[in-house]
């Protein structure tokens, strides 16, 4: 094939501007899905701090602070409001009765899971749009970045100098 009919490649900067366009797009998208249904606080600080605990039901709250790189006093806030709805349960640490462990009620579970529902059906209908082949190369394309992101996160929190999440 001439080179003038090879498939155009993609820069660096190209694709990373793909990528921030996309999540800015997603992050419209999320907010709109979100005020259409929503009956509980959901801010995007919220939800992180839901994500958190959903991936760790029993987190000490130390170390939310620390994923969240917030302060004990705002998650602690944040923390109070999701307990006030019924969305949190906090309890005591079995190693350490000074310190709280977090998890989600059945309450917060089920809001958290209707808010990933509508996201992914939002996902769902665009991509189900899309032809296979970029469909293919999407979630390679995915699998691969979100390799890159989580490698990236892991090396922050293994620098010197970061603080300890226990």
């Amino acid at each position: 094939m001439p080179a003038s009919e090879a498939a155009p490649t993609t820069s660096c900067s190209d694709a990373t501007q793909s990528g921030r366009s996309i999540a800015e797009l997603l992050e419209v998208m999320w907010e709109r899905s979100k005020d259409a249904a929503a009956t509980a606080p959901a801010s995007t600080s919220q939800l992180r701090l839901m994500y958190v605990i959903d991936q760790q039901q029993g987190i000490k709250m130390r170390a939310v602070c620390h994923l969240l790189a917030s302060s004990p006093s705002n998650v602690s806030r944040m923390c109070d409001r999701f307990q006030a709805t019924g969305f949190l349960e906090r309890l005591p640490c079995p190693q350490s009765g000074r310190e709280v462990t977090l998890r989600l009620s059945p309450t917060g579970t089920r809001h958290l899971q209707r808010v990933r529902e509508q996201r992914e059906a939002m996902l769902h209908q665009a991509i189900n749009n899309m032809p296979a082949g970029e469909r293919r190369a999407l979630a390679r394309g995915l699998t691969a970045l979100a390799a890159q992101l989580t490698a990236a996160d892991g090396a922050e929190h293994r620098r010197p100098g970061a603080h300890s999440a226990a």
